[in-house]
């Protein structure tokens, strides 16, 4: 028999962010996303009470923001129960309560990063755990170069963040960046979408936990400065965080299809 013949690359399928004909079917698309996201960090336990908050910027209103309600647990969320809220923290869409704590940091954020399309911060357990000894991530694996000099650490901590000054030094302090550690509180991942986003903050938290489990053990060896910048460079950017979480996304939609509702 003679050898099967291959099927041509440009007939297979790969996914890619999509484009979308209406701002209406963008905004729907980010909520779609958002509240998968935050199924996902409840099914992961990323949750502490009423801790935790996960925003999307609006794509017509570029200053207001979609996040998920106070109070109301992650593995519940659905798109209906989303909130838009604007710069100032007040809700123009939902009939639910804001949490004015996150929001204050969520929206400095957003409004000293216009790329930024979605912001996440929860209090998982090996984040914390990390920040409580503010330190930064090592290079010590292949996927956490994706974060190799792409991470800050704001080494400080004041309290529940609830003024505006104390979010505008924590913004200043992820600058320009893809994460950031703050100390004795946990993690902060942002990207150019809610995918994006929300992988770095899965991707970051099981870092954090190799990290503390290899030292525990022993004394990690560490990539090269050279070789970690390179492994950065395939691994470190927002599109491939996207196309890694896809898997995630799958499994979320398809398991738990009332989050659409």
């Amino acid at each position: 028999m003679p050898e099967p013949t291959p099927i041509p690359t440009e007939q297979l399928q790969f996914a890619m962010p999509p484009t979308y004909p209406t701002v209406e079917a963008e905004r729907r698309y980010r909520k779609e996303r958002l509240a998968a996201a935050l199924r996902l960090f409840g099914r992961h336990g990323f949750e502490e009470g009423v801790s935790g908050h996960f925003t999307a910027r609006d794509p017509e209103f570029r200053d207001c923001f979609w996040a998920n309600p106070f109070g109301m647990s992650f593995r519940h969320v659905t798109v209906s129960d989303l909130l838009l809220v604007n710069s100032g923290g007040q809700v123009v869409e939902g009939r639910h309560h804001v949490n004015q704590a996150a929001f204050a940091l969520h929206a400095q954020i957003h409004a000293a990063r216009p790329d930024v399309v979605a912001v996440a911060h929860s209090h998982s357990t090996y984040g914390r755990a990390l920040a409580s000894l503010g330190e930064l991530l090592e290079p010590i694996t292949q996927d956490v170069c994706a974060f190799y000099e792409d991470h800050a650490l704001f080494d400080a901590y004041t309290g529940v963040v609830v003024d505006e000054a104390e979010a505008r030094r924590i913004a200043a302090a992820l600058g320009p960046h893809k994460a950031v550690i703050l100390r004795n509180h946990g993690l902060l991942t942002v990207g150019d979408s809610v995918d994006a986003a929300a992988w770095w903050f899965l991707a970051m938290e099981r870092s954090c936990q190799v990290q503390l489990t290899a030292k525990a053990a022993g004394k990690p060896v560490r990539i090269d400065h050279g070789d970690a910048l390179r492994t950065r460079e395939q691994l470190g950017s927002d599109l491939v965080a996207w196309i890694n979480y896809q898997p995630l996304f799958q499994q979320i939609s398809r398991e738990e299809p009332d989050l659409f509702g």
